[in-house]
């Protein structure tokens, strides 16, 4: 029965292989630590199918049979980092100590078969948990508790609304192995780690296509993913913002200057607004913005830290352009009307893009007169 089972992981996983080889499912950066976890989780399976044709039969299938306990033990603390390698590898590069867990389970993994410490295989072929199999145990929830804060510090980063999903599917995680880690005559684990990546490949999808690939801000189709869930909201407020004259930024300096004036201004907006406004590039030089602020003169504030921020890189580089801003607050009290929230923010952009050349001319004439 249990060979079946990991009959079905196996070709599972087989054919997210050949879906992710064969299509662009995901961006380059993601898809190869991605296959490399896939291939991982294909060793680890094969390796505890293994032991099981091999344990408690012939004394002359010792050897192999401890081979297979030495990779599924040594490699199974190890998936849950190939997944963080995926999202944010830096936290790995900034902080290697967090490998030691692992490097000590590899370490007595190796040492099991003459020290007894992770697992033992006696002479008759027979297995049986080792004296320190905590160190295994220690190594796969401490690795596992470090995907899940990769996937927050990502989320937070982008403030993605991950951290529900993957609070979710880690608890399903940690159950699914936790029953085999309590009854080793359950054999569960592989079969609820293939689920799981499955769940974390549509997660990580989803995650992935939320993004415009320019500006790393949310995309359009983001934009109207939230839309409809502000349906519900009581009260929220939405900005407007694009950038003065990019056409003629673009006719004179190129577009890949033009790209390179969208990623500032992108940088820019993400930095300057906190943490209670969501960025979306709708297209072009056109950006929205959607905060939980409903002050205006707290909304005010931000959008002048921005142009702030702005004029400080204009100060360095002074063929950056200027931007102009709308926005409209809804105050609750019924079904939002988002056609008419937009039109307001986006008339009031127009009338400040009109004060802000009004001005540009009159200080232009006053110079001109001097």
């Amino acid at each position: 029965m249990y060979i079946a089972t990991y009959s079905v992981d196996v070709v599972a996983l087989l054919l997210l292989l050949g879906m992710l080889c064969g299509s662009n499912l995901m961006e380059n950066h993601y898809r190869k630590p991605f296959l490399l976890s896939i291939v991982l989780t294909l060793v680890i399976i094969l390796s505890e199918a293994g032991t099981m044709l091999t344990e408690g039969g012939d004394p002359g299938l010792r050897g192999i049979s401890i081979l297979f306990n030495i990779l599924g033990f040594a490699l199974t603390p190890v998936l849950p980092l190939s997944f963080v390698t995926i999202s944010d590898i830096r936290i790995l590069r900034e902080h290697k100590w967090l490998l030691i867990p692992t490097w000590i389970n590899m370490a007595a993994t190796v040492l099991s078969p003459t020290f007894r410490w992770v697992f033992y295989i006696n002479a008759d072929n027979q297995y049986s948990r080792g004296n320190c199999f905590f160190i295994f145990v220690t190594a796969y929830i401490i690795n596992l508790l470090l995907l899940v804060i990769s996937m927050l510090r990502i989320g937070k980063k982008y403030r993605y609304p991950i951290q529900g999903k993957m609070t979710a599917l880690c608890i399903f995680t940690v159950v699914g192995t936790s029953i085999q880690l309590v009854d080793s005559s359950v054999h569960l684990s592989w079969h609820c780690v293939t689920v799981s990546i499955l769940l974390y490949f549509i997660l990580l999808s989803e995650f992935d296509s939320s993004f415009d690939a320019l500006t790393g801000l949310y995309n359009r189709a983001a934009f109207e993913k939230m839309a409809r869930q502000k349906e519900n909201q009581k009260a929220f407020s939405m900005i407007v913002l694009d950038i003065n004259d990019f056409k003629s930024v673009n006719d004179t300096f190129g577009h890949d200057y033009g790209d390179i004036v969208i990623k500032t201004v992108a940088g820019v907006i993400r930095e300057s607004l906190d943490n209670g406004y969501s960025c979306y590039r709708v297209g072009g030089d056109e950006f929205y913005i959607i905060g939980n602020e409903t002050d205006s003169e707290k909304i005010q504030y931000q959008l002048q830290s921005l142009t702030n921020s702005l004029s400080e890189k204009q100060g360095i580089n002074g063929r950056l352009p200027t931007v102009a801003y709308g926005f409209s607050i809804f105050k609750g009290g019924g079904t939002p009307d988002l056609q008419k929230i937009l039109k307001e923010a986006d008339g009031q952009m127009y009338q400040y893009k009109k004060l802000m050349k009004s001005e540009s001319t009159t200080t232009l004439h006053s110079n001109h007169n001097k």
